[in-house]
């Protein structure tokens, strides 16, 4: 607490009792220190809070500093009167936190002050088994509960060497949650950062979690937080005949909706099968509407390193299922794009991919890229088309440029590139996603939290 009274002091001639007002609301928000004796309904979909929530964010036009982002993991006064008493499991990874100052990130960019010691939260599993919570076992995503693992790389269970606690991997043979692994638990926890994109693997390990619960009669309690890429919808939507991990529903590429609101469509459009439906309780985050900024200081995997990255990745991820290099095995990733195809004239932007931490094998290992640089680039309201078309138009290794069986999965249907390989523009591809998008946009206003 050292850094926080000499903040207090550097900036009491400026702000001194808003400052102290913040302090006082962030300790509020994020200590849940307080447990509520509210009750809560038994009832399926039971939304906690869900009208006094969504009623606070309608009033707010904007949101400023003294109206923080509160995330569900820090309403604890919300569910720790649900998870007293019951053997719990949880499923999380590195960004599954408790923000110690919900706030305070803009006021240290505004003032110039370091956060570097100042010790921002506290990780849910921590602070669930502080608090005497009988978390049997963590349920592990892709990128595992520490979230150090290549894209894609198998996750094997385990052991967190933090607590002890034994880890499921969710992510590799078993992305389901056998019977046996749930025979010791009574409520399943979620909390975890989505980035709103389709082939983005969370929310196929959350259908999976839920159609496991539905099975085994376990109701699952999800800690929403807020979609950085919430703010917009676009890019086809997924065919049926292309279902996968990468893309389990059909939904276009970036779908506007927070877990919470995905888990409410999955339960409400019967996508768990066989007429399951999930009992599901939500926290919903306070002070937040789609429209609202919202900075992440976790990396939610370890190639999407900031904002940039996150807001770049639903466009750079077409080059997930191409020769193209996005950005892995650099310090950029999801902001660059290259390969050693494509012209020096046409591109000036080089880098050479080598391993490093999340990419053991990028693309071009040790080669030249030659590409876009796209750090200093406006934030996308759209998919932009124009660099995917760019680069195999610029190619000159047309034949080679797909592959098309991941491209297709990654697209979530064969028409994308069979439409760049006939030479549509960005904005006839785009003519084709409306009729679809406006279908799903339907879809989705019955199951928003948030404006």
């Amino acid at each position: 607490m050292v850094f926080i009274r000499n903040a207090s002091t550097y900036l009491a001639g400026k702000f001194k009792n808003t400052f102290l007002f913040f302090f006082t609301l962030c300790i509020s928000c994020g200590s849940g220190t307080e447990i509520s004796s509210q009750t809560v309904s038994d009832d399926k979909n039971t939304i906690i809070n869900e009208k006094s929530v969504i009623a606070e964010n309608q009033k707010q036009d904007s949101l400023d500093v003294l109206a923080p982002i509160i995330v569900g993991a820090n309403q604890t006064e919300l569910y720790l009167p649900i998870l007293k008493d019951k053997k719990v499991g949880i499923v999380g990874n590195q960004t599954s936190v408790i923000f110690k100052y919900p706030n305070i990130k803009p006021l240290l960019q505004t003032e110039g002050i370091s956060a570097t010691n100042l010790e921002q939260y506290t990780h849910l599993v921590d602070s669930l088994s502080s608090r005497n919570i009988k978390i049997q076992k963590v349920f592990a995503p892709e990128h595992g509960f520490r979230g150090k693992a290549d894209a894609g790389e198998l996750i094997a269970d385990g052991k967190d060497i933090k607590t002890g606690l034994p880890i499921v991997s969710l992510h590799g043979k078993n992305k389901k949650p056998s019977a046996e692994a749930l025979a010791d638990i009574e409520i399943m926890v979620f909390d975890i950062q989505d980035v709103g994109a389709r082939f983005y693997t969370y929310i196929s390990t959350l259908h999976y979690v839920m159609q496991a619960c539905a099975e085994n009669d376990i109701p699952l309690l999800i800690l929403d937080r807020p979609n950085p890429n919430g703010h917009y919808i676009d890019g086809p939507t997924l065919e049926p005949e292309h279902s996968s991990f990468v893309g389990m529903h059909p939904i276009p590429l970036v779908h506007g909706m927070t877990i919470g609101e995905y888990a409410k469509m999955v339960n409400g459009e019967g996508w768990l099968g066989n007429d399951l439906k999930c009992e599901i309780k939500i926290i919903p985050i306070q002070n937040y509407t789609h429209q609202t900024y919202y900075s992440l200081s976790i990396r939610p995997s370890p190639n999407l390193p900031n904002d940039r990255s996150i807001n770049l990745y639903p466009s750079l991820g077409f080059f997930e299922g191409t020769t193209i290099n996005a950005g892995r095995g650099t310090e950029k990733q999801f902001q660059i794009f290259g390969s050693p195809d494509f012209p020096i004239d046409q591109y000036d932007f080089a880098y050479t991919p080598q391993p490093n931490f999340g990419s053991k094998y990028p693309k071009h290992k040790g080669e030249v890229c030659y590409g876009k640089d796209l750090r200093k680039s406006e934030r996308l309201s759209s998919i932009n088309l124009q660099w995917l078309l760019d680069a195999y138009n610029n190619s000159t290794n047309k034949e080679g440029f797909f592959n098309t069986k991941s491209f297709t999965i990654h697209a979530g249907t064969k028409k994308l590139q069979q439409q760049i390989v006939q030479g549509y523009t960005a904005r006839e591809i785009k003519k084709t996603w409306i009729k679809d998008l406006q279908k799903f946009k339907k879809i989705r206003t019955q199951y928003l939290l948030y404006k």
